[in-house]
This record gives C-alpha cells, sequence and structure tokens, in this order.
C-alpha cells in the first residue's frame, strides 16, 4: 500500500505507512485492561454524514462507490484481522451459505492481505474469526457440512424465535443464544459472549446493531474515515439508526491521521475515538 498518511493527532505530527497502521495497536490485548471483551466498530463515511445510499442492483443500501477506496478497506481488513469474534447480520450469513457474500476478512482471498494470516498467526488467533449472527427469523437455508472448517458460528434471537427453527439452526448451523424478549439486546449478547472466552469482538454490521451496543455501554472505540466528499440524496442513513439514546455516549478523540492520497487529492480524514467510561 502505497503513500503514507500524516499524523495529527496526537503530536508530534509525522508521517507514517497506512499499511499496518491498526495492525500495531493490538486490539486483543485490550482485554486484560479491560476485564472483559473489548467492543469495537469501524464505518467510512461522507462529509456530510452518509454511510450508504441506495444500490439498485442490490436492491439494498450499500456503502457508496464514490467513497469506498481501498486505502480504508485496507484499514478494515487489519481491524477484521484482530477480532477473535465479528458481529454480523442474518442477511450476510444467508448470503455467505448461498455463496453471494464473500468473507468478511479477505486474507484467504486476496494476496494484498496474507500477512493478516502471518499476523493472527503469531498471536495465537485462529485462521479466521467466528461469526456471531444477529437474525430474528433464523431463516437460512442448509449449509454444505464443510463451509465452516474450525469456525464456530453463533446465532443470536430473541424469545420469539420460533422453537422448530431454533432446533434446526443448531443441528445445521451452530449454538443459538437467546438474548432478549422482544429483540437481541446488546449487553445480553456481549455477555454471552465473554462466557465463551472472546477477547475482542468487531461489529461489522450497521447502524441498527451499533444503536443497541450504544445504547447498553458496551462499545469500547469507534474507527471512522471521514472521505472529503458530500454526496447528498435519500434516504439520510449514519452510522447510527435508532431513537434518540436516553443518554449521550461520549467519545474522546484519540487519533487522526490525513490521507491525502485519495479521491483526487481530496483526501480522507482516519480517525478513532474512546469511550469516556464513567
Amino acid at each position: 500500500m502505497q503513500g503514507n498518511v500524516l499524523r495529527i493527532f496526537p503530536t508530534p505530527h509525522q508521517e507514517v505507512p497506512l499499511k499496518g497502521l491498526y495492525l500495531g495497536e493490538d486490539i486483543p490485548s485490550e482485554n486484560e485492561k479491560l476485564g472483559r471483551p473489548f467492543v469495537y466498530a469501524n464505518f467510512i463515511t461522507s462529509l456530510d454524514g452518509r454511510i450508504a445510499v441506495p444500490n439498485p442492483k442490490a436492491g439494498r443500501l450499500t456503502v457508496p462507490e464514490q467513497i469506498a477506496n481501498d486505502r480504508d478497506w485496507r484499514l478494515f481488513q487489519e481491524l477484521a484481522a484482530q477480532a477473535d469474534i465479528l458481529i454480523t447480520s442474518g442477511r450476510y450469513l444467508r448470503n455467505y451459505i448461498e455463496g453471494t457474500s464473500q468473507e468478511i476478512l479477505q486474507a484467504f482471498d486476496d494476496p494484498n492481505y496474507a500477512d493478516l494470516l502471518d499476523w493472527r498467526k503469531e498471536h495465537g488467533m485462529a485462521a479466521l474469526p467466528d461469526l456471531a449472527v444477529i437474525s430474528g427469523s433464523l431463516d437460512f437455508p442448509a449449509p454444505d457440512p464443510k463451509l465452516w472448517g474450525d469456525r464456530s458460528i453463533i446465532i443470536f434471537t430473541s424469545s420469539r424465535a420460533n422453537s422448530d427453527r431454533i432446533r434446526m439452526v443448531e443441528n445445521e448451523i451452530g449454538e443459538v443464544f437467546i438474548a432478549g424478549e422482544e429483540s437481541v439486546r446488546g449487553n445480553l449478547m456481549i455477555e454471552g459472549l465473554a462466557q465463551k472466552g472472546y477477547r475482542s469482538i468487531y461489529n461489522t454490521t450497521g447502524p441498527k446493531v451499533l444503536h443497541f451496543l450504544l445504547a447498553d455501554g458496551i462499545v469500547d472505540r469507534l474507527y471512522l474515515t471521514f472521505a472529503h466528499r458530500v454526496l447528498g440524496g435519500d434516504p439520510y442513513l449514519s452510522i447510527v439508526d435508532g431513537p434518540l439514546l436516553e443518554m449521550p455516549v461520549d467519545f474522546r478523540l484519540r487519533s487522526a491521521y490525513l490521507d491525502s492520497h485519495s479521491f483526487d487529492g481530496a483526501g480522507q480524514l482516519i480517525t478513532s475515538y474512546e469511550r469516556l467510561r464513567k
């Protein structure tokens, strides 16, 4: 990955390589400081706050192609490489089983990220993170028995889930964990993962899941890339989607890097924020 980024916070200002920028943080070790799993999330957003726009081909909202870029994707991969388990959606798991979704951590599929396999091996981690899947319907096709390999799949649902579907999913895919009455609760989900010994939990889903994780006070760090472009358009979707939080969640700027090599020189700002614990 060519082209350095300029560290503007914390000082002193310094040019540093983009590749390896987040690997140096050793996120799994944060668990030791907290005594519980470390939960983190990542988004790329336009200057006007848009993280997704309608995609006619996909038939749903997706990351705008106007701001998606290989340099930010490298950082996404570095964050995924440090996760014991990835939070994802029922939609993703259905598409994954059907072969229409790519692996989230692309270290096997793309030689540009092969170094991330070495990083995981050096840190005593499995080749791929496990998956924590949030699903209300539990509507999944039967997978190929060889699909998972040694990876664990844990499905989180609510008490409203159909008992027959629960048994089917547990027989064919993985453990089903009830984490709420009407819908999945973030604190119950993270408690369940903590009991299973997970240290680093990366939320790769969208703003609805981030909302209930924030509402339960269990997001420790946000990684945000601000693409220096204004997009406009409807509907408007930002990093959090849901009702007004009962209490605002405060974050403190932890790092900021200027990447001037993207978008024909317009650039992007690469930032991270630590939640203030009260």
